[in-house]
């Protein structure tokens, strides 16, 4: 079997780039910027290109439900969970716990399904 990733990029559809990226900062802890060099303004997830991930881009979010991206969070869940919903986003549920870690279902202020997810810490 390939070590390739299955997912190589994701792309977030958002109505407001500034809003939008100041809550995925909030919640996240990220220093994430826009990068208006491109045809299109983007900001990449978590502000750095070197890594698989995926850019807030502008545009119209899915209604409904929409494929869910789930984001690593570097601290406790609880506390990512927070911060989302004081940024302006709402907590779906209850914490799911799995054999790689925890995560939570949460949207974004403009209603795309993201999860917050905490990696199980190493034995």
């Amino acid at each position: 079997m390939s070590t390739q990733p299955v997912v190589v990029w994701s792309e977030i559809p958002v109505s407001d780039m500034k809003k939008a990226v100041a809550f995925y900062n909030a919640t996240f802890d990220w220093q994430m910027t826009i990068d208006e060099s491109g045809p299109n303004p983007m900001a990449i997830l978590g502000g750095n290109m070197e890594t698989t991930g995926g850019h807030l881009y502008p545009g119209e979010p899915a209604s409904g439900n929409g494929p869910t991206v789930h984001i690593a969070v570097s601290d406790r869940l609880e506390d990512a969970a927070i911060r989302c919903r004081k940024a302006g986003g709402e907590v779906i549920g209850e914490i799911i716990t799995i054999p790689p870690g925890r995560f939570v279902y949460a949207k974004d202020p403009d209603g795309n399904s993201i999860g917050l997810f905490e990696p199980a810490k190493a034995a």
